[in-house]
């Protein structure tokens, strides 16, 4: 089923259901009015959930209404938490290469994860604010999931059955802030502005043969100004699935429902063109690009994304349509 939260003026919206083809939606009132509700109590409330988008694809949803993306917040506003990994080691290979450095081997054996702030999630049409646009705006196209209860030192085998619905993200950096951040040495803060989310979160049987090995294996399309940046895989090239990623995050605490786990930005290796490394796919993040740029170069020639920039990221299932919806937004300035 397909589950998306609408703007009702509240902090956490109302929970509603979406049919497959994302044309239509119906409230989910009298079954659970948020989706955390719903986490809370995923056993006895899903199954009444699917009753309703079994009749909705049906036509036969005495009170549907057409599904507008732009009404939609995050399909969790507000979470429990947002832990977001690095499971495409090819995005970290290269950006280590622009540098010079090594990728240490324990970085193929443990995943990494930051945790990102929760408090507020964007919606899939808000805008990217920020104060000044030196701060380097990025873009990064992932896949999240949202899980269930998860007990501490679950293993990946078992943790991957946790994932209760799997959605799109905009994990938003500001590159020219990062840097100082970590020569700290205690993790990202203001260099992670809030995330955006797409305007649905999928249960996993929606995506069919797709979902496999705890990967999503359909193409991530990246749309910058309008131009077609990043047509990258998302399942083969994805080091850690989310059962990995999952076990890594309840080594040492339980999981509670409601909580977010992302994949890091998607990322494809290059191929051999005449002897030359050539990224066909194109990439899910301008630092990428820029790496890819000083690897070849010597220096990056793409800038950072401006005010009036969008930015568009989608997924489309194997029946060509859009599975969750696209991401689009536009980044402006902060004002008052």
């Amino acid at each position: 089923m397909k589950l998306a939260t609408y703007k009702d003026g509240s902090r956490d919206g109302q929970l509603v259901v979406v049919s497959r083809d994302l044309s239509i939606a119906h409230y989910a009132t009298g079954i659970a009015s948020k989706l955390q509700q719903a986490l809370d109590d995923w056993n006895f409330l899903a199954p009444q959930l699917q009753d309703l988008y079994t009749t909705l694809n049906q036509g036969k949803a005495r009170h549907a209404f057409p599904f507008d993306p732009e009404r939609c917040m995050a399909p969790l506003p507000r979470a429990y938490q947002w832990a977001d990994g690095s499971a495409y080691l090819n995005h970290v290979e290269l950006v280590r290469a622009s540098r010079n450095t090594e990728v240490p081997t324990s970085f193929y054996t443990d995943p990494l994860m930051y945790q990102g702030g929760s408090d507020d999630l964007l919606g899939p049409c808000d805008p990217v604010v920020c104060a000044n646009e030196a701060f380097g705006i990025d873009f990064e196209a992932e896949i999240a999931v949202i899980t269930g209860d998860v007990p501490m030192q679950t293993p990946a085998d078992e943790a991957i059955e946790a994932v209760r619905l799997i959605m799109l993200a905009n994990d938003v950096s500001l590159r020219n802030l990062i840097p100082n951040e970590l020569a700290k040495g205690f993790g990202f803060l203001q260099g992670k502005p809030a995330t955006a989310f797409s305007p649905v979160a999928v249960t996993s049987d929606e995506l069919g043969e797709a979902w496999k090995g705890g990967r999503v294996h359909l193409t991530m399309q990246c749309t910058w100004n309008g131009r077609k940046v990043g047509m990258c895989e998302a399942g083969p090239e994805m080091t850690f699935h989310f059962g990995q990623l999952i076990a890594h995050l309840c080594k040492t605490r339980h999981v509670r429902a409601g909580s977010i786990v992302g994949s890091g930005t998607v990322s494809n290796k290059s191929v051999q063109v005449k002897g030359t490394p050539q990224w066909p796919k194109g990439y899910s993040c301008i630092a990428e690009k820029r790496a890819i740029e000083t690897i070849q170069d010597g220096q990056p020639s793409t800038e950072y994304m401006k005010y009036g920039d969008t930015i568009r990221i989608e997924m489309k299932g194997q029946n060509g349509e859009s599975l969750f919806g696209a991401i689009e937004q536009e980044v402006v300035p902060l004002v008052g």
